[in-house]
């Protein structure tokens, strides 16, 4: 997609063409946040816009599987953060 798009463009604060990154950010780095923040930086670049989201919410049978039992905590979504800025994204929400 990236290759096909680029990189996102915006006019006024609104987005009209490019590429944005929804990631889920899962309990216990469970989505693998660490890994998927400096695969981005490093093969799409460091201007990718990414947005983070902590709402992830167990469902159904969540409770069978920890600890996608629970929601991320403030802390897990804070260090989802961290690492981002470690690798140099410049925008990661």
């Amino acid at each position: 997609m990236h290759r096909q798009v680029g990189t996102l463009q915006q006019i006024d604060g609104i987005a009209h063409r490019g590429l944005l990154i929804r990631h889920l950010v899962l309990p216990e780095n469970r989505a693998g946040t660490d890994r998927f923040v400096q695969w981005v930086a490093s093969e799409l670049g460091a201007e990718t816009h990414v947005n983070s989201m902590g709402q992830y919410s167990p469902q159904y049978r969540a409770h069978e599987y920890p600890p996608l039992s629970r929601r991320p905590t403030q802390v897990e979504f804070t260090q989802a953060l961290r690492w981002a800025r470690e690798v140099g994204l410049q925008h990661f929400h």
